[in-house]
């Protein structure tokens, strides 16, 4: 399917990305489904169900205290960003591995948004090591399309400029 072939480790590296944003996509798609047909009080009660009552653990009262505040509202917000997320990484993904150009540009541009959204909230609120981690992957992310889109834009001019000579 992908006209790329791993030569390098930054080859290697680029397609595990692929790999990684089709997967977080198929899994934020089908939690986005999930969390529409959840109601909230199925959320405390499995919150419950996870942490038990543990009144000094910091987490588990952080955890029952958010479960507790997820309504509706919260919920249908939470479907529309997993779903937007999920369908537009695995289009994109797949979209890629068709050979279409625009394809990286959509994921660089895409991926350089949900950064600058994170890097955001890294800045004014608190930020945390999982968030820091994923910031910088998707800055990898984004290194290794733009790379990739480079050497794909070269390939198909050297293609279109053989096919003309042939003509």
């Amino acid at each position: 399917m992908p006209t790329f072939h791993a030569r390098t480790t930054l080859d290697r590296a680029f397609e595990l990305t692929l790999l990684y944003k089709l997967l977080d996509g198929l899994l934020e798609t089908i939690g986005g489904i999930i969390v529409l047909f959840i109601k909230p009080e199925f959320v405390v009660r499995l919150a419950h169900g996870v942490v038990g009552y543990h009144p000094h653990n910091l987490i588990a009262k952080h955890l029952l205290e958010s479960a507790q505040h997820f309504g509706r509202g919260a919920a249908v917000f939470a479907a529309l960003y997993l779903l937007s997320h999920g369908v537009v990484k695995v289009a994109l993904v797949i979209e890629i591995w068709r050979e279409r150009l625009w394809a990286y540009l959509g994921l660089i541009i895409v991926t350089a948004g949900f950064m600058i959204y994170q890097i955001y909230e890294i800045i004014f609120r608190k930020p945390s090591f999982s968030f820091i981690a994923l910031t910088l992957f998707d800055g990898l992310v984004v290194y290794l399309t733009a790379r990739e889109y480079k050497r794909q834009q070269h390939r198909l001019e050297h293609k279109h400029k053989a096919a003309s000579e042939t003509e």
